[in-house]
């Protein structure tokens, strides 16, 4: 339970230290934010958990594959907030479109093979 605590406590500062950096200066907000420090992390506490290389190898390449289709969003918000939406409705948008695009490459990866 002690490890569930300290797992929780370390990802939940490093989204408030790149949140309360962001408020200050959005571009290295957003650059730290780009890292794939959640990733890493992720990485860290499955190797730590189970020490599976396969499961580990697995996730690294699932992730990989996530993360293409969630990049048109981070286009579709700007505009979207730019051209005057409401940040609910531009991110709502973001989401969606960033659930469609999981659908669709899941689909187009299933025809390769590749299964996530």
């Amino acid at each position: 339970m002690l490890y569930l605590v300290i797992k929780t406590i370390v990802s939940a500062i490093l989204i408030v230290i790149i949140s309360e950096i962001a408020k200050r200066s959005p571009a290295l907000g957003a650059l730290i934010a780009s890292l794939p420090l959640v990733s890493v992390l992720g990485m860290v506490w499955l190797w730590r958990d189970t020490q599976d290389s396969a499961r580990l190898a697995d996730h690294a390449q699932a992730t990989f594959w996530y993360v293409v289709p969630s990049l048109p969003m981070f286009l579709l918000i700007p505009f979207m907030l730019r051209s005057g939406a409401p940040f609910w409705l531009a991110l709502g948008a973001g989401v969606i479109l960033t659930a469609g695009l999981y659908l669709a490459m899941t689909a187009v990866l299933a025809r390769f093979g590749v299964s996530l």
